[in-house]
């Protein structure tokens, strides 16, 4: 499994995925989900990955031909005129890779072979903008009311987001937020591990405002696991305290 989030925000877009990958508790692997394709001061755009990884893979090194091969140059991600086709042009891959790969498997395959994506970047002359793509190929857009997406195991961060987003918060911030969504899941669930990718795309920029991988001995995260935890349990004891002899408490 994995985790993945992308989150928009007034001065642009923050992206983090965690990089494990496994099948079964004995074989576990780190494997890149973060992929990204810039023309400078002009186009940016990133791609997040969730599921089957053989799925996964085929759809990124398509992308990455298409980018590099002048006959597919017009189902390329670096010549499609806005990010709205970007998202149809991937949702397309996914969609044939996973019916190709099912089909190939049989009823067997059923289920086996899907995954998502999240979507993400800026063209020149347009807003940046953030997809999420489902294995069927349809996507939806980020919007005011939904300014974040995750996918993979998402249940564990989400609640940390949802009380934590500002749209008009810094890029500083919403990475100290995603790396506290980021530790609530991997202190729940053993299929997201490090090492996680972060990057920032800052608005009318068309390249990598920041760019980084995340290490288990990284300081800064660590800090930021230790804190949080020193929080919660702060927190936890300033709330008043239960009596079962108080009117209403049974």
């Amino acid at each position: 499994m994995t985790y993945c989030v992308g989150m928009v925000l007034d001065r642009g877009i923050v992206l983090m995925s965690d990089t494990r990958t496994n099948s079964g508790v004995d074989n576990i692997s780190v494997f890149r989900k973060m992929f990204h394709w810039a023309v400078p001061g002009e186009r940016i755009i990133s791609v997040m990955t969730a599921g089957n990884l053989a799925t996964t893979q085929s759809v990124i090194s398509r992308l990455e031909e298409r980018s590099k091969t002048p006959e597919e140059r017009s189902n390329s991600l670096l010549e499609l005129p806005t990010m709205f086709q970007v998202a149809v042009e991937t949702g397309k891959l996914l969609r044939e890779t996973v019916q190709d790969t099912q089909s190939e498997n049989g009823e067997q395959g059923k289920g086996r072979f899907t995954a998502s994506m999240i979507v993400a970047g800026q063209i020149k002359g347009m807003e940046p903008r953030l997809f999420m793509i489902y294995p069927e190929g349809n996507f939806i857009e980020a919007s005011f009311d939904t300014p974040f997406f995750q996918i993979g195991e998402t249940k564990y961060g989400r609640p940390i987001l949802i009380r934590g987003y500002d749209r008009n918060m810094s890029f500083e911030d919403a990475v100290k937020l995603l790396m506290v969504s980021f530790d609530s899941t991997l202190k729940a669930n053993l299929s997201v591990g490090l090492p996680l990718d972060m990057m920032v795309i800052e608005r009318d920029k068309y390249e990598p405002a920041h760019e980084q991988r995340i290490e288990a001995t990284d300081e800064y995260f660590l800090s930021v696991s230790s804190g949080w935890s020193d929080a919660l349990r702060t927190a936890f004891h300033s709330l008043p305290n239960f009596s079962f002899g108080q009117p209403g408490n049974g």
